[in-house]
């Protein structure tokens, strides 16, 4: 099959940057935005996986990739590595700040120092940090939209998530505030909160323990990946002049964060 024309999309001629890009929601929203014909700068740790999916969506939609193995959480790493890439790639023009992860459940006088500090570092200061190497040049060329992956974690608490929680409540707070400091110029702020979706994420919060993962997709019907996708594009394509500062969005069997139906067996 011919690829696509990517000039035809209603993001052509644009670059979008995904970070946490090598699977799950990452992967979904590239691919999204592969067939809207932007441009991809695709980051994660994962090199293999990103060079794969690039190449993938290069074929199939006949856009520009480029991959960029580095890890959020690794404020110089990641600066570095995206300051030495040429201008061009650096000219980014929608932000999807994905990456972030979840650490066991234990209460928070019992949470390792490892697992606050890599919750941390992900989650809040590496959404920062894209958010700084990006949006001064999005001021420079006077467009640009950063668009955040939060989640209801943000929204309510719940037992066993007070540091993920936490990171989530900070995520959601700097979306709000990145929008009042950018009061008065054309960047966008968007946050996109998923419920509940199935992807490696309860596979790392329980440190690969597969069978405990799968338990928590167990007898419902959670979201796919490409469902957040399909809203961070929503969010991305419209017109200049609207701004889709929070969504929401859950499984049809999900109401709140802990309120999910299960099927009986």
């Amino acid at each position: 099959m011919p690829a696509a024309d990517a000039s035809t999309g209603p993001l052509a001629g644009l670059l979008t940057l995904v970070t946490g890009a090598s699977s799950g929601i990452g992967a979904a929203t590239a691919e999204k935005f592969a067939e809207a014909g932007s441009s991809l700068l695709l980051l994660a740790r994962r090199r293999a996986r990103l060079e794969q999916l690039a190449a993938q969506l290069q074929g199939d939609h006949g856009i520009e990739t480029r991959v960029l193995s580095a890890d959020v959480s690794d404020t110089a790493g990641v600066t570095g590595a995206f300051e030495g890439l040429p201008e061009r790639w650096r000219s980014v023009d929608i932000l999807v700040n994905n990456a972030g992860l979840v650490k066991g459940v234990a209460p928070e006088w019992e949470a390792t120092p490892e697992d606050v500090d890599v919750m941390i570092d992900t989650n809040v200061k590496g959404l920062i940090t894209m958010t700084r190497l990006c949006v001064p040049g999005m001021l420079a060329r006077s467009r640009g939209h950063v668009i955040n992956i939060g989640s209801i974690a943000g929204q309510e608490t719940y037992p066993g998530g007070s540091i993920y929680n936490a990171t989530k409540f900070a995520a959601r707070a700097l979306s709000r505030a990145l929008k009042m400091d950018l009061q008065g110029t054309p960047i966008r702020v968007s946050s996109i909160d998923p419920g509940l979706v199935e992807t490696e994420f309860s596979l790392v919060r329980y440190d690969g323990d597969a069978e405990r993962a799968a338990a928590i997709y167990a007898d419902t019907v959670p979201l796919k990946p490409e469902d957040i996708a399909e809203a961070v594009l929503f969010a991305a394509t419209r017109p200049a002049r609207v701004n889709i500062s929070e969504m929401l969005v859950f499984a049809t069997d999900q109401a709140a964060a802990r309120m999910i139906h299960r099927r009986q067996k």
